[in-house]
């Protein structure tokens, strides 16, 4: 049975004024600050809103998540502030990039655009095929397993993009992340029992430790 239901994208940087603004630009949305220290990029639904939150910590590590994008170029993505961290070869068929604060991202070039731009959301994991069974079993949704390592989470409710993919990395999670998602649930309890861990006021991890957002449904 379902217990999680998707929200929303939030990311904490040190610039939420000039990041929120590029990611607007990225994906054809609007950028909104809230007050000096946060706000959205917002998108035809709430549930395509990335929130953007002030921190005072550098950005030291490689993100365990990030977005997959669709573009029309690369460098369309570097006039908007973007630089290239992976050219796009080697039977890889997307561009690793990063955002004006390094937050990593992949580009995916397409002749058109679709009228969604974030392809999908990936996060890595020392096992995939159990952290993505995990978050399936929370959405009450399919996980797809590859031959190649990588799992997905399909059909997930509410998610304004394809999948939640998760990747496997050989590098131990440490420190939190600054790029990750929101969901919504019925209760705690309910969560705790699934095996999601407290790390903070609304925010749990998960047993990878990925740290999630969590607020209180309304039956």
């Amino acid at each position: 049975m379902a217990i999680a239901r998707f929200k929303k994208v939030t990311m904490e940087c040190r610039d939420p004024e000039r990041v929120g603004a590029f990611w607007a630009d990225v994906l054809g949305r609007t950028w909104k600050a809230y007050d000096a220290d946060s706000g959205g990029v917002f998108g035809p639904t709430p549930r395509h809103t990335i929130w953007l939150t002030r921190t005072a910590e550098p950005k030291t590590v490689k993100n365990r998540v990030h977005l997959d994008v669709y573009a029309l170029s690369v460098a369309g993505l570097e006039v908007l502030g973007a630089s290239i961290l992976l050219p796009q070869g080697d039977g890889r068929t997307w561009t690793v990039m990063a955002d004006p604060e390094g937050n990593e991202f992949c580009a995916f070039v397409r002749d058109e655009l679709p009228e969604d731009r974030v392809a999908g959301l990936v996060v890595d994991a020392a096992d995939p095929r159990t952290a993505a069974q995990w978050w399936g079993d929370l959405f009450g949704v399919p996980v797809k397993h590859s031959d190649e390592g990588w799992s997905a989470v399909e059909e997930v409710p509410d998610l304004p993009m394809r999948s939640i993919s998760v990747n496997p990395v050989p590098e131990p999670k440490t420190v939190p992340n600054r790029v990750r998602w929101e969901i919504s649930v019925p209760a705690y309890d309910e969560l705790e029992a699934a095996g999601a861990r407290p790390v903070g006021p609304g925010v749990y991890a998960d047993p990878e430790g990925n740290e999630f957002g969590v607020v209180l449904r309304r039956s």
